[in-house]
């Protein structure tokens, strides 16, 4: 069966609390919560769902040498730097991140910084899961934790370049 074929006539609706969510160790803290992936939509094209960053967190610079990734900040303010210009990051602010693109977010206020991402191909939601902890809604921020000892080889595996 072909990628048309498994999604034609599939739909689906995730409300906010539906779905996976992964705490995310440190810099960024905060969650990650998958939302449309190919295990629920049947369509292997790409992937969508939310980064919450702590206050006074970021997410490393990093790159995606096999995926694009769109960003749209949805909440709160920041920055984000593309290839090192440093562009402000308001409720609308759309970014579009080609392959091997480098990019940071960070978020310099008290306030949480929520992020949609949608990216192509899919896979950033098995990094999210591979380095977080499982979060329940409601469940209360754990203590910041350490990324996982084997981060580098996950990223790698997974097709990004972190350079920080």
């Amino acid at each position: 069966m072909s990628a048309i074929d498994a999604a034609r006539g599939h739909a689906v609706v995730m409300q906010p609390d539906e779905g996976p969510s992964y705490w995310q160790p440190v810099p960024a803290n905060g969650h990650a919560d998958p939302r449309l992936t190919p295990a629920t939509t049947r369509f292997d094209g790409l992937a969508l769902g939310y980064q919450t960053i702590a206050p006074g967190s970021r997410v490393r610079e990093h790159s995606h040498g096999d995926q694009v990734e769109l960003q749209i900040c949805f909440r709160g303010r920041g920055r984000v730097v593309v290839d090192g210009t440093p562009h402000p990051l308001v409720p609308g602010t759309a970014c579009f991140l080609g392959y091997d693109v480098k990019h940071e977010i960070i978020n310099e206020t008290d306030e949480e910084l929520v992020m949609l991402w949608v990216i192509a191909p899919p896979g950033l939601e098995d990094f999210f899961r591979a380095i977080g902890r499982e979060r329940k809604p409601g469940d209360p921020a754990p203590p910041p934790f350490a990324r996982p000892d084997d981060v580098v080889a996950i990223e790698r595996q997974m097709g990004m370049d972190n350079t920080v």
